[in-house]
């Protein structure tokens, strides 16, 4: 298989609202946006991925989980709750190394924000 792109597809139960909430709130870039003007589908900048957010679904999504690498948790902790979104875990250091916050979207999928500190691994050239 030559994989040529890929994107994650998000069907919410309240299309508007979530793509209100991966755009407003979150602050992520569009990429795209397609279909009609009354019920449009768009796609989200997810660093070196896409996110889809279109259609609908009755179903909650079960085991989905988004993990975005932010510069400064803290800062969006501080700017995250001030919008009243769902904090499930402030951040916090874990022990491989970094700082994880826990939010959730307004259909309970669940987004780690992560931010690598200077001495970590993942930041050292591993040649």
């Amino acid at each position: 298989m030559d994989v040529l792109s890929s994107r994650i597809l998000l069907r919410p139960s309240d299309t508007r609202r979530s793509q209100s909430f991966y755009r407003d709130v979150l602050g992520l870039a569009v990429h795209r946006e397609f279909g009609p003007a009354e019920h449009p589908g768009m796609v989200f900048f997810l660093g070196n991925g896409l996110l889809e957010v279109s259609g609908r679904s009755s179903e909650r999504p079960e085991g989905l989980a988004l993990w975005l690498q932010v510069r400064d948790v803290a800062a969006e902790h501080r700017r995250l709750t001030a919008a009243d979104v769902t904090v499930i875990q402030p951040p916090r250091l874990e022990p491989w190394g970094l700082v994880e916050m826990w939010i959730e979207d307004p259909d309970g999928v669940r987004i780690a924000l992560v931010e690598i500190p200077d001495a970590h691994p993942l930041r050292r050239d591993q040649r």
